[in-house]
């Protein structure tokens, strides 16, 4: 009688059956799989935006320089034979006669528009910071103009100064003052559009500014009010200093969106009379799109003086966060 106990066959059931058997990866094998399926994660979150930046920033932009650079005309612009010029359009557009008014109205809108939208949106933010009684509601209001389409503010506020038939004109003959042609007059254009203008941009700086209240500590107020602090000095000590980074970027993005302005000025008084309001963005569009024989080099030229003015004071900005980051 035999004893012998007879193992268990230790094959797997494919080996068995003839069928060759498949090792497990190795662990850093799946470890470099784990590992880069984030990052595969991470550049398909990427690719949509990385598509929007280059289609419609990099690429136009690209464009525009390209254009400036060349002397093109219709039949070159369709043909896309161009021949390269240079610098010569930057030349023209410096020695053009509209250069200097162009460039201090320019200086003018923005500086001016700057400083009372910012100045205006922070009283209102301070003001509805109080959280009074239909506080939300009248902040919800004062976004209407934010809300409304450039167009249809720019021909409210075109027919509100309308010398002959304008709500303004209306008032002011009531109150025995006599009509301003406040469209039609070399004195007055640039001051219509610059009130319109900072009419539009109020709205913004009180939504980014009364957000950044909310983000000051309210015993800090509390403190200063026990040691007898009245209310501007309150707002001197605590709220403007506090402020500062979000002031910063209101007043960046405030700047990029203002030398760009070409809607308001161009249904108001399409940069006149007698280039009274003309600005650099409706000079541009003026040189490229607003004679029978359009001048696409000069008008990429001056359109890309606006860019890099706007870049330059990007740059500052980003310059002043990173010195004061450091301090």
């Amino acid at each position: 009688m035999n004893h012998t106990k007879q193992l268990p066959d230790r094959r797997s059931a494919p080996a068995r059956n003839g069928a060759v058997a498949t090792a497990p990866p190795p662990a850093s094998a799946r470890a470099r799989r784990r590992s880069a399926s984030p990052q595969w994660a991470a550049w398909a979150f990427l690719a949509p935006v990385t598509l929007y930046l280059v289609v419609l920033y990099a690429y136009p932009l690209y464009r525009n320089i390209d254009l400036s650079l060349r002397h093109y005309t219709v039949r070159s612009f369709v043909e896309g034979n161009a021949p390269f010029t240079g610098l010569k359009n930057y030349e023209t557009v410096v020695a053009d006669p509209t250069f200097a008014p162009a460039l201090a109205h320019t200086v003018v809108f923005t500086a001016v528009c700057l400083f009372f939208q910012y100045a205006l949106g922070l009283a209102l933010a301070v003001f509805f910071h109080q959280n009074f009684r239909l506080s939300a509601t009248l902040r919800a209001l004062f976004l209407v103009p934010w809300l409304l389409p450039l167009i249809v503010s720019a021909s409210t506020w075109s027919w509100m100064l309308n010398s002959d038939s304008g709500i303004v004109n209306s008032f002011l003959h009531a109150v025995g003052v006599g009509p301003v042609d406040w469209l039609t007059s070399p004195e007055w254009s640039l001051t219509s559009v610059i009130v319109a203008n900072i009419w539009i941009g109020v709205p913004f700086n009180l939504v980014v500014l009364h957000s950044g209240l909310q983000s000051i500590p309210g015993s800090l107020y509390e403190a200063a009010a026990l040691d007898g602090a009245g209310a501007w000095r309150r707002f001197r000590s605590i709220t403007f200093p506090l402020l500062r980074p979000v002031s910063a970027i209101t007043l960046l993005l405030g700047l990029v969106y203002t030398l760009k302005v070409f809607d308001i000025i161009w249904i108001m008084t399409k940069g006149g009379p007698a280039g009274s309001s003309t600005t650099f963005a409706t000079w541009s569009y003026e040189l490229g799109f607003g004679n029978l024989l359009p001048a696409f080099g000069p008008g990429a030229a001056v359109g890309n003086l606006l860019v890099v003015a706007a870049l330059v004071f990007g740059l500052v900005y980003l310059r002043a966060q990173r010195k004061q980051a450091r301090s």
